[in-house]
């Protein structure tokens, strides 16, 4: 019986032991997924902050106040404070960022890299007269010329910029025959249609199939009309996306904002302020680990600005609205544009003999085109690998459409 007592209260003593290891094992579990860290000269866990850091293209060098850390798609842990972190590959252009870090709080570093000397290969080669990009940036729509040699090149095509991740494999595809590069056209705002006017007539095409000169019809009467009706269902999508946000925010964006464009994932706002308001603190909950880069939430006329919903933070990205184009319409004297870029992360800003990508926090201006072309007619499309732009680079000759690598 004494045998059995003992085996018992061992059986019992090693159970207890187990739960202390156990317990021990996830307190410090805990304790390391939280970012705290043993300090061996204090002998304490301290707090620390961790640090996601990614880039595309991978494998790029990750420098924190100058020192060479590791390389990305690691994580990194570091004390709280305030750390300049560089992320580096050669042939890219170094991305840069003053980055604060918080006690248990898990801080992005998230970096597009983009090619120094990008390469240009030609998409069309007849030219490309006024390209226009759809409201939802899938395709381009612009007109060649009529040729001589072969007029089966004349009239108005589209190219399709989504999922090719191998370049451009799809040809473009005609929509309407005949000369029409004195034409003016646009995109209904779901992108089904186009509106071409020529002369004093107008036409209403199927963007999805072709239609030849002969079986056009003259809409010209009803011009107005249908602009009105695209203008009204403009509003009414814009509506339908702003509704999801505070009253307040609201208040400011319809009565203080002249344009206004969503992000391609619909979690971050660019827009022109057309008067003066102030963006409330606190005016959304935000997240652990938000964007620590200065913000403006006192906005001005005349500057643009991109507002991010989930973190409630407020950045200026442009001071000249008078010659910049931040939505799909057409307006032949602008010189400059600002768009999104697919990740939703970036803007794309065209003008006069440059491009430049710049992060939606207006940090990181990373120049990808220097050098002749039509602008503002750069436009990013669905592999974030490549920019099209017009250019005959530098030749007397009608301009054509060129990708852009820029990975």
């Amino acid at each position: 019986m004494g045998y059995n007592w003992a085996m018992t209260r061992l059986r019992v003593l090693l159970g207890l032991l187990t739960l202390l290891v156990v317990g021990i094992l996830g307190l410090l579990l805990s304790l390391y997924a939280r970012g705290y860290r043993f300090d061996g000269q204090t002998l304490r866990f301290k707090p620390s902050g961790l640090l996601v850091v990614k880039s595309d293209p991978s494998g790029a060098q990750v420098f924190v106040n100058g020192e060479l850390s590791t390389a990305t798609d690691t994580t990194i842990s570091l004390a709280p404070g305030t750390y300049d972190v560089s992320i580096r590959k050669e042939s890219f252009h170094i991305w840069n960022k003053r980055l604060v870090i918080e006690k248990e709080v898990v801080t992005e570093a998230i970096a597009s890299l983009f090619r120094v000397a990008p390469s240009l290969s030609s998409v069309t080669f007849s030219g490309a007269v006024s390209p226009v990009l759809s409201p939802d940036g899938t395709r381009i729509l612009y007109a060649t010329p009529p040729s001589k040699e072969d007029l089966e090149k004349g009239g108005l095509w589209l190219i399709e910029t989504v999922n090719l991740p191998l370049g451009f494999a799809r040809d473009p595809r005609r929509v309407a025959d005949g000369d029409l590069t004195a034409a003016d056209w646009q995109f209904s705002p779901d992108g089904r249609e186009i509106l071409v006017s020529l002369g004093q007539s107008v036409f209403l095409l199927d963007s999805s199939t072709f239609t030849p000169q002969a079986r056009r019809v003259n809409v010209a009467a009803r011009k107005d009309i249908i602009l009105a009706e695209w203008e009204e269902e403009r509003g009414t999508r814009l509506s339908s996306q702003i509704k999801i946000l505070p009253d307040e925010l609201v208040d400011i964006l319809e009565r203080k904002a002249s344009s206004i464009v969503f992000s391609p994932d619909e979690t971050k706002i660019l827009y022109t302020a057309s008067g003066s308001a102030t963006i409330r603190e606190n005016l959304i909950k935000s997240l652990p680990g938000s964007s620590s880069q200065k913000e403006e939430r006192d906005i001005k006329n005349g500057r643009t600005y991109v507002y991010d919903i989930k973190e409630d933070r407020n950045f200026l990205i442009d001071e000249g609205a008078e010659s910049l184009l931040i939505d799909s319409k057409v307006v032949p004297e602008a010189t400059r544009r600002l768009s999104w870029f697919p990740t939703s992360k970036h803007l794309v800003l065209s003008e006069t003999g440059k491009i430049t990508i710049i992060d939606y926090d207006g940090t990181n201006r990373q120049l990808v085109y220097s050098g002749s072309y039509v602008s503002p007619h750069a436009y990013p499309f669905g592999s974030t690998s490549r920019l099209l732009i017009l250019t005959n680079l530098g030749a007397d000759t009608t301009p054509n459409l060129y990708s852009l690598t820029l990975k």
